[in-house]
């Protein structure tokens, strides 16, 4: 961090008015604060790091207060950070007088993988080991910290045998079909040769207990009559809801419109609920020739790489057996959720390259049935899909206890956004930057790593062309550094000539015109039902184009 980047984080602290995810902000005009370890141990486990921000007060509005003693409040923390936190920490320090006060930058860099979790000597583990979430330091649970020390190895809980399971529980249909498959596609191959029992057990299907087969976990998920009988949680559920989120009740009171289990062996199983859920989606008419097409809501091949490396890479443990893949449908999103955060050194930026499999057994298995790739490829095809369907990548959410996937369902590149875009055809933009300018129309803000994914290029052509979009006035600049980000500088609005096409443009010409509409006036233009109509308007709420004011009947929408 030069002295430069200091000055404008703290510039970019003083406008937000708050913390960030990856800055904390300390006074120590009255000496070093207390409990400094927590936040050295969020940061050395947070991926990226994190940095401590000494001189500023936060009660009364981040004012630059100044530190009091700065060269003992270095030694502290040192002392601190090298003596008293396992692994030790090296923190970089940086000095700087502000407004003629002296505020100092702690940089806490991220300790590797095989080190984590980063916790406080004195208080062991779990008390002493914390996660940023937010801009909030969070005792970690016990599951958290399981979490990271079992990847320092490789864990074989889908190889433990289970006991109070047979060979009889497992489908003979499934296992031949299996079998076959290999011997088909490696022909000749030595680990093949023997009985079937002898090959099973080689590829640990079963093994074996006190003289006596049984099937292991991963053989009794894939090739199971029935692996819910044994382990009942460990299935997929579905859950649509009404609105965008849990809390919102159609018109007849009811929170969600559909809820499903799917259950049996892992193949049987991903297939039903893709059909299920595909079934449950919006659907949209491509007329090509003499031929119609019904095109889902989401990908098909997205969706199916989601589900299945849910299945592949959850946490099959102990401490989250009695936890479920979940995938839930809001009106804006479709969310698939999985127990266990991402394995290794696989991270939410480096998942689309690195690989790290927790569970090595299942994975095979699932690869040998082609149910699933690696993570890698799997990731690489879900991108893909959502490309061409010109929806927007899907935003990865690591909670450690938990992984997140979510797609949203607003098409980028719809005659809406076009006719938005042809206003700035005159500047010279690229069809990468047309993207970003439409992706952050409905977003808050874009980051580099937003703009490689969502474009696929290197980090250094990702910020060539956002500085580019900066420097054309369309985009704005937030933050420096690690803590840049991207938000739009021009008006979200159609251009008033254009005339509306689109619901969207509909009711947005309406509301320009008479002031507001309600429920009513959307049904009565746009010939929808009541429905429909409340999912229109609370998506142009959601993205800010509109506000809602008033309750109930008297509710009406209006322009922000």
């Amino acid at each position: 961090m030069t002295r430069q980047d200091l000055r404008q984080l703290v510039d970019h602290i003083r406008e937000l008015q708050s913390e960030l995810d990856n800055v904390e902000v300390k006074s120590a005009r009255r000496g070093t604060p207390r409990r400094l370890y927590e936040p050295l141990s969020a940061f050395a486990n947070r991926t990226g790091g994190g940095v401590i921000l000494f001189g500023l007060d936060e009660s009364t509005g981040f004012s630059i207060v100044g530190v009091g003693d700065a060269h003992r409040l270095q030694e502290e923390i040192t002392h601190l950070a090298s003596d008293n936190m396992e692994p030790a920490l090296r923190p970089k320090f940086l000095v700087d007088e502000i407004d003629d006060e002296t505020v100092v930058a702690v940089e806490i860099e991220e300790v590797s993988a095989e080190l984590k979790p980063c916790f406080f000597k004195p208080a062991g583990l779990p008390k002493g080991a914390y996660l940023r979430v937010g801009n909030t330091n969070r005792q970690m649970t016990g599951y958290e910290v399981f979490g990271y020390l079992s990847s320092h190895g490789q864990p074989m809980d889908d190889e433990e045998i289970v006991s109070d399971a047979t060979t009889d529980d497992l489908d003979g249909g499934l296992l031949d079909e299996y079998l076959e498959r290999l011997r088909k596609t490696r022909p000749g191959a030595s680990f093949l040769e023997g009985s079937n029992e002898d090959l099973l057990t080689r590829l640990r299907v079963i093994a074996s207990a006190e003289g006596v087969l049984r099937p292991t976990l991963a053989g009794l998920l894939m090739f199971g009559k029935y692996s819910q009988e044994f382990f009942p949680q460990l299935m997929i559920t579905f859950v649509q809801y009404f609105g965008t989120t849990e809390d919102e009740k159609m018109p007849q009171g009811a929170r969600f419109v559909d809820n499903r289990r799917f259950e049996g062996a892992v193949p049987k199983m991903i297939e039903a609920a893709q059909t299920y859920i595909l079934g449950a989606m919006r659907k949209s008419t491509l007329i090509d020739g003499i031929l119609r097409r019904d095109i889902p809501e989401y990908p098909q091949e997205a969706l199916r790489e989601a589900m299945a490396n849910a299945v592949a890479h959850r946490d099959y443990s102990s401490y989250v057996r009695g936890s479920h893949i979940q995938v839930r449908m809001f009106a804006d999103r479709l969310e698939v959720q999985s127990p266990g955060g991402l394995f290794g050194n696989v991270t939410v930026e480096n998942l689309e390259d690195e690989h790290s499999t927790r569970n090595a057994r299942l994975m095979r298995m699932m690869e040998d049935m082609h149910i699933v790739e690696n993570r890698g490829s799997g990731i690489k095809a879900m991108l893909l899909a959502l490309r061409e369907a010109n929806l927007e990548p899907p935003n990865f959410d690591d909670r450690r206890s938990s992984f997140q996937v979510t797609f949203g369902n607003h098409t980028l590149m719809n005659p809406e956004a076009v006719a938005w875009l042809n206003q700035f055809a005159q500047i010279p933009l690229n069809d990468r930057q047309r993207l970003a300018l439409v992706y952050l129309r409905h977003r808050h803000g874009m980051t580099n790593s937003d703009y490689r994914r969502l474009n696929r290029v290197e980090t250094i052509v990702a910020g060539q062309e956002l500085r580019g979009l900066v420097q054309m006035g369309l985009v704005e600049q937030k933050g420096v550094g690690r803590w840049t980000s991207y938000r739009l500088k021009v008006g979200k609005e159609l251009p008033e000539h254009v005339a509306p096409q689109t619901d969207d443009q509909k009711i947005l010409a309406h509301v320009r015109k008479e002031g507001s509409i309600n429920n009513t006036e959307c049904r009565e233009l746009l010939e929808v039902d009541e429905v429909r109509a409340y999912y229109l308007l609370k998506k142009l709420c959601d993205s800010d184009h509109l506000k809602p004011e008033g309750k109930g009947k008297g509710r009406r929408y209006v322009l922000p």
